[in-house]
């Protein structure tokens, strides 16, 4: 009996070892499950890339057959925190992928392939509890079938685009990591083009994955998938060489472009087209990120006979009359004749005679030898026609231009009997009823209150601008595109020396404070001035005012009307009646000038009085609109705005700060 503490005692001892042998027994038990690993997934077969797709969907029942072999080292490997490689699971992977498509109806295409890993080199590994032991056994992967439809756009043209899905089986190896085991699909949308020799394609899907376990604390499932390639065609577009960016990032939660979800890797190719039915093509290219999935680098290589499209055959030219004769050339499509070489009368029945070729039969003819008309009168049946003159304007329709609208002879044949044109007063091509100043010569405008008008022209005591006069913000520097209408008003003043004085004129709305507003209308009212005088004009025939906002021409309550209000004026002060009397160079009796443009403009010569020596216009100016009551400051300044629009008697002045 004193044995049996000893025996308890190494029961006890031994009872730990025991369990702890169970426990590793169980976890060694714990193998990792496989995936479908391989990310190369070639296009369709057809195409002129490895991934992308280059939508050759032209011909019907046009079939094409090929076979893409890769090579894929360390596409599964582990890696410490530190970004040290801890496991290479999967060091060297190699498929062969055999696929068809078939083209139906120039727009659909089926698609068929099957990948078969033929070898791989693998590294059993142990992290925690989980043991990664893929399989070496060659099997096949998921065989994938696929639709696809075209949507628009040609094969080559700059942009096609079709839809479509792909259905991966559950065929391939989950212990080989060939599979996920479970039916896979992947919507897509792809688009690809040519410009010139640059070639192009990309593809956006959604990869259905049923599969939501973890690998190695990665989480698996439904990914989002995208690739995009660029090209040169070159050698005739019988070599094409580019590279292609491919990859997927995962859609559950954290896993969204995340370092271990997202593989994406590059492939540089190059495509030759041995004849015009077989190509082949090299390619190679490294994994971009550490997603489960990316090797270090892939190894492509494929050959491919993929018949060239051959355009139907045209159908034969119709011939309705079955005379052998294509109705395109057939001057009878519709009766049975004969072959001559007169395409007048080309597959038609031997005509009766007809001596004058007018159509009417020399035996119902009036006039055999001479063409004309078919009439019912038999008198005149087959004789030339008298000559019309349609509208009665006494100049006959060969002769006449316009033969349904009366008109007047003429000696230009393009208007001989035609009504006269429509009045044009200022000889600028403009006529009055379109043209704003019809009386003084200008450009066309798409604006109808400036169109026929000069940017500057003397009216009403004034000279008036179709343009405005703008500054710098706030300020009352000219800025350049004001150069414009000052030198308008500058050629009217040198023109018209007879205008020996005029007052330049500032004015704003209401907004801001009056002393600010009427300081900025005064500066520049003279910084014009000044720009007059620099440019030659001499400086006692100029002086300036400002007025601020005490003399508007419109209404302060609206935008509009502020705009308005907002302008510079040029008034003509003072007119020497002994220097209007001179002719000037460019004038006929000082009555007229060149106008901006190169147009003669009539000027308007305002009279002066002598005992006030004010200008008195010599045409009645335009009526001011009356004004309305001032609107309240706003709190902010105010002032002069560079937005107003142009009007034919003022210009707006660019707003103050």
């Amino acid at each position: 009996m004193k044995s049996s503490p000893r025996l308890v005692r190494a029961c006890l001892v031994a009872l730990p070892a025991v369990l702890l042998a169970s426990v590793s027994a169980t976890a060694s038990a714990q193998e990792a499950k496989g995936f479908n690993l391989d990310r190369f997934d070639p296009a369709e077969r057809g195409s002129d890339w490895f991934v992308l797709d280059s939508l050759d969907l032209r011909g019907h029942k046009r079939h094409a057959v090929g076979d893409v072999t890769e090579f894929a080292y360390k596409p599964l490997v582990i890696y410490e925190k530190d970004g040290s490689e801890r496991a290479a699971i999967v060091k060297l992977q190699s498929f062969t992928h055999i696929g068809t498509s078939l083209v139906l109806w120039d727009r659909f295409r089926a698609g068929f392939n099957i990948p078969v890993l033929f070898w791989q080199n693998v590294e059993e590994s142990h992290i925690g509890t989980t043991a990664y032991k893929p399989s070496t056994t060659s099997t096949i992967g998921d065989i994938r079938l696929a639709g696809d439809v075209r949507l628009f756009g040609k094969y080559r043209d700059p942009i096609t685009m079709s839809a479509g899905l792909a259905l991966y089986m559950p065929t391939g190896d989950r212990a080989s990591y060939t599979g996920d085991g479970k039916v896979r699909m992947t919507p897509r949308v792809q688009a690809a083009g040519d410009y010139a020799d640059f070639a192009w394609a990309g593809r956006i899907g959604f990869n259905y994955r049923a599969q939501d376990e973890r690998f190695a604390n990665t989480p698996m499932g439904s990914e989002i998938s995208f690739a995009l390639s660029g090209g040169i065609r070159a050698l005739n577009k019988t070599f094409l060489f580019g590279p292609e960016l491919y990859g997927t990032t995962g859609t559950s939660d954290g896993a969204f472009f995340e370092k271990r979800t997202t593989p994406f890797e590059v492939l540089f190719g190059a495509h030759y087209r041995l004849s015009r039915d077989m190509h082949v093509d090299l390619g190679f290219g490294p994994g971009i990120s550490r997603g489960l999935g990316a090797p270090l680098w892939r190894a492509v290589a494929s050959i491919e006979w993929a018949p060239a499209y051959e355009p139907p055959a045209p159908p034969p030219p119709p011939d309705r009359d079955h005379d052998a004769i294509a109705d395109q050339v057939d001057a009878c499509p519709d009766l049975p004749g004969i072959w001559t070489e007169n395409p007048g009368t080309n597959g038609c029945p031997p005509a009766p005679p007809d001596a004058d070729r007018d159509g009417v039969l020399d035996p119902d003819d009036a006039c055999v030898n001479e063409p004309g008309v078919a009439t019912q009168d038999p008198k005149t049946n087959g004789c030339p026609p008298p000559i019309p003159d349609t509208d009665k304007d006494g100049v006959l329709d060969p002769e006449d231009a316009c033969p349904a609208v009366p008109g007047v002879a003429t000696q230009d044949p393009k208007t001989n009997g035609c009504p006269p044109p429509p009045p044009d007063r200022d000889g600028d091509t403009i006529i009055d009823s379109e043209d704003a100043c019809p009386d003084h010569p200008g450009p066309r405008d798409p604006d109808p209150k400036k169109n026929g008008c000069p940017v500057a022209r003397v009216e009403g005591g004034q000279i008036r601008i179709t343009e405005q006069v703008k500054f710098a913000f706030g300020s009352a520097k000219l800025v350049p595109e004001s150069d414009g209408v000052l030198n308008a008003v500058l050629a009217v003043l040198q023109q018209h020396p007879d205008i020996s004085k005029i007052r330049v004129e500032g004015h704003t709305d209401n907004h801001g404070a009056d002393a600010l507003n009427l300081q900025l209308s005064k500066d520049r009212a003279a910084a014009v001035a000044a720009w007059l005088t620099k440019h030659g004009i001499d400086k006692k025939r100029i002086e300036s005012a400002g007025y601020g906002k005490t003399k508007p021409i419109d209404t302060n309550d609206t935008d509009a009307g502020r705009q308005n209000n907002r302008r510079v004026e040029f008034h003509i002060v003072k007119h020497d009646e002994k220097a209007a009397d001179k002719p000037k160079e460019g004038t006929r009796g000082g009555e007229h000038f060149k106008g901006v443009g190169g147009a003669e403009v009539p000027s308007t010569q305002p009279k002066v009085s002598k005992d006030e020596g004010a200008m008195q216009p010599s045409l009645p100016a335009p009526a001011q609109v009356p004004t309305t009551p001032e609107v309240p400051k706003s709190a902010a300044p105010g002032g002069p705005s560079a937005t107003t629009p142009p009007g034919p008697a003022v210009v707006p002045n660019v707003k103050k700060k």
